[in-house]
């Protein structure tokens, strides 16, 4: 995109907001994910973010990653392949370009919706924050089923459930099934990330995305680390770093 273009979008999103909410004050626009973290550290927080998931020196949830945004956020971005991980930070809406009168207005309709259930809930409590946001994203759905090629010209349906484990093996994703079949997944293990439960799938390390029920047992490794044993073994030996073990043992507990 150049930059013409962006800010082309940017102004015609202000124009917008401006027409449906004139007594809105828009405080800051932030062009950069380092600008943005730099912002949000050293500022009051505002009532609400309008955020584009492509700046200028990368992707909009970097900012998640080195500051806790504590208002409601609304996306806008030209792909909608993005929405489920919008969807997993303060996200209430997932606007796609170009963005029209109406798109904003039913987004703020649900800002009011979340302003009204939020007066009612104990104020203070990080749970109830994450409750909420839970409830106003009802719509985000996790990848249930497959559909892979199979033998040339069919197209195989295979159930997310009956997976035990995704991998890497020669630089091609494949699915362990229950009965120990292994299937071709045509998409990356970033993106199975990103599309299955989360309670159900961890990313054990940049080879295994692995399901509870996939696990035979588990050994105590060196420097702190975790060792999986799968029920159909491997021969890479599937290591939790020191600094995941915290968050495996919480994901398999379900704490």
């Amino acid at each position: 995109m150049n930059l013409s273009t962006y800010f082309g979008i940017r102004q015609n999103l202000i124009s917008l907001l401006q027409g449906i909410l004139p007594s809105a004050e828009i405080v800051t626009v932030l062009d950069s994910v380092s600008v943005a973290i730099e912002w949000f550290r050293t500022n009051e927080t505002p009532d609400i973010v309008f955020m584009d998931i492509h700046l200028a020196d990368g992707s909009a949830f970097h900012i998640f990653e080195s500051v806790k945004i504590n208002c409601p956020v609304i996306f806008t971005t030209g792909y909608d392949e993005y929405a489920l991980k919008a969807f997993k930070v303060n996200s209430i809406d997932y606007l796609l370009k170009p963005i029209r009168e109406k798109d904003i207005k039913g987004a703020l309709d649900k800002w009011e919706l979340f302003q009204h259930k939020k007066d009612k809930e104990e104020s203070g409590s990080d749970k109830n924050f994450l409750r909420l946001m839970e409830s106003m994203n009802k719509k985000v759905q996790y990848k249930t089923h497959f559909l892979i090629p199979h033998k040339g010209t069919k197209l195989l349906p295979v159930t997310v459930e009956s997976v035990l484990f995704f991998y890497i093996k020669d630089g091609i994703v494949k699915a362990m099934t229950q009965n120990g079949e292994k299937l071709i997944i045509p998409h990356s293990l970033d993106e199975l990330t990103e599309t299955l439960d989360p309670d159900a799938f961890f990313r054990v390390n940049r080879q295994y995305l692995i399901s509870k029920k996939s696990i035979n047992d588990v050994d105590l490794w060196f420097n702190g680390r975790l060792s999986i044993n799968l029920i159909y073994p491997q021969e890479d030996k599937i290591l939790v770093t020191k600094s995941q073990v915290t968050d495996f043992k919480k994901w398999f507990s379900g704490a």
